[in-house]
């Protein structure tokens, strides 16, 4: 079980990167002018700090969740 499934943002540069790779590397088609594996390359670097935010985002939203709900003497604790 998954105590902290935002986290799983952080896989989507790992895909972007490195598990597509193999079905986007070729040269044709062209998109914007530029081959498509750059095309891809450029647009998983686009999308990296967005995905690395929304793991940020959904820690820093659990991190509270958990501070309200603990008891006064167990917020410093964990």
């Amino acid at each position: 079980m998954l105590k902290r499934p935002t986290l799983l943002w952080l896989l989507v540069p790992h895909v972007l990167y490195l598990g597509v790779l193999p079905l986007v590397n070729r040269v044709t088609p062209t998109v914007l002018g530029l081959p498509f594996l750059v095309f891809w390359m450029l647009l998983a670097t686009l999308l990296t700090p967005a995905s690395v935010w929304l793991a940020w985002r959904g820690d820093r939203k659990r991190a509270a969740r958990r501070a309200v709900g603990a008891p006064a003497g167990e917020r410093g604790a964990a």
